[in-house]
């Protein structure tokens, strides 16, 4: 039986300027006196709905969500300008202390789980516990694995529709590729590459293949396909590759506890075990019959039952 919190109402939103170009929208949910929690949703691009707000106790936690730079209600939307990772380890710091949190629990799941893990490693002492689900740690190998070669041989036929849209003789190098028509002068060009890529990455996210037949293109398509393919093609902006792992040693203090899909195929189970391994004071929690989507029952249920533990 699926368990969870519907209907939080948001109790305040906000619109904090941090820096010259990007104002960031933000919710807070829940009990307001209560125990801090922010909520870092994928992506890169994928904003914040009513559905990240379902893990967490309202009568508990202080809830805070917000749209990360170009996305959802953030403006403005798909600005590419000073929109890196490091960047949003920035803006976390700003909205702590913009909504006077000493420190809080950090929860995100694939593209948030890497901003989490950077922000926990640049401010360890603002993180109380961290909460991550569907890991990515942002290497040339983890996009390869969905872009290239790897997610492709569990869905060949969605591949190859992806692969399709790009001419031939750039078909060695998808991400620059798709990266190159999503930032065309021709509008049409750019919304056809977005929606292409939005639709790929939706083939791979449920245990079971969904029916969805959405044809048209909406404002989730345009920024989860331009924003994933501005950070991927740039290699993260990291200045290396393994770039988390290797400063693992910052999050030695932080209580740490990883969820995973057993059958997600959109991030590798093995980065669970990966980040484990370097961090091996965080409980490793896989979970059978489940893929990369934390709103389909077992792993949903497992991070509610988690936070709920939390409580205590």
């Amino acid at each position: 039986m699926t368990i969870g919190y519907f209907n939080t109402e948001v109790k305040k939103s906000h619109h904090l300027k941090v820096d010259q170009t990007h104002t960031l929208y933000i919710e807070e949910c829940g009990n307001l006196e209560g125990q801090p929690v922010v909520f870092l949703h994928g992506g890169p691009g994928g904003a914040v709905s009513e559905l990240s707000r379902r893990f967490f106790d309202p009568e508990h936690y202080r809830i805070i969500l917000f749209d990360q730079r170009g996305c959802g209600q953030s403006q403005p939307f798909l600005s590419l300008e000073n929109n890196t990772i490091l960047f949003s380890v920035g803006d976390l710091e700003k909205i702590r202390a913009y909504l006077n949190i000493d420190s809080w629990y950090v929860f995100g799941g694939s593209y948030g789980s890497t901003l989490a893990l950077a922000y926990a490693i640049h401010y360890p002492e603002r993180v109380d516990h961290l909460i991550l689900r569907g890991i990515f740690l942002g290497r040339q190998a983890d996009i390869d694995w969905l872009f290239q070669f790897g997610a492709s041989e569990f869905y060949p036929e969605e591949f190859a529709v992806f692969k399709q849209y790009v001419p031939v003789n750039q078909q060695q190098n998808l991400v620059s590729a798709y990266y190159a028509l999503m930032t065309s002068e021709d509008e049409a060009i750019r919304e056809g590459a977005c929606k292409a890529w939005s639709d790929w990455e939706g083939a791979l996210v449920n245990m079971v293949k969904t029916t969805d037949t959405k044809t048209s293109i909406d404002k989730y398509d345009l920024s989860l396909g331009l924003l994933e393919a501005h950070y991927f093609a740039n290699q993260m902006f990291w200045k290396e590759d393994n770039y988390l792992l290797s400063r693992s040693q910052q999050l030695k203090e932080i209580p740490m506890a990883i969820f995973h899909g057993r059958y997600d195929v959109d991030c590798r189970v093995s980065s669970a075990y990966e980040l484990k391994k370097a961090c091996p004071h965080a409980s490793l929690n896989i979970i059978e019959l489940a893929a990369h989507s934390p709103n389909e029952g077992p792993l949903f249920d497992a991070l509610v039952h988690y936070m709920d533990q939390l409580r205590s």
